[in-house]
């Protein structure tokens, strides 16, 4: 009866397809980049996230595919990823600047986010709003 737990483990794997497997489902999503400082007109991009995939993942799927698009960021420690620049504008602690990150639902409604770049989780057709501003 030493094959037992085997063959059952083999059934299950047959019965759920795909419980193993990272789904490839894409969500649409814009990425919207303001420069309140010098007022230029906002730029969009069009990307997509995996279903269930964070934003930093979204991002940086972008700047490979777009090289009109650059960001950087840093690893906290205790915060995870944190944005820095993008497209060659850093946010700056001497001038109180730095990149704000909000987000406009398909219904309009812009929120602030709890969490940031590594931990949030975008819906289909949401513009994300990378916004630099003064604090």
């Amino acid at each position: 009866m030493t094959g037992t737990p085997l063959l059952s483990a083999a059934l299950l794997l047959v019965l759920l397809p795909g419980t193993l497997t990272q789904t490839t489902e894409e969500v649409p999503i814009d990425v919207v980049v303001e420069n309140t400082l010098l007022q230029t007109k906002p730029e969009t991009f069009s990307t997509h996230v995996v279903h269930g995939g964070n934003l930093l993942g979204a991002m940086k799927r972008l700047m490979a595919s777009n090289a009109d698009f650059k960001f950087s960021y840093t690893k906290d420690p205790n915060f995870g990823p944190y944005l820095e620049s993008v497209n060659g504008v850093a946010g700056n602690d001497a001038d109180h600047t730095y990149w704000e990150l909000l987000v406009q639902t398909p219904g309009g409604k812009t929120i602030r986010p709890d969490v940031g770049i590594g931990c949030y989780i975008p819906s289909a057709r949401e513009q994300i709003i990378l916004r630099f501003i003064k604090w």
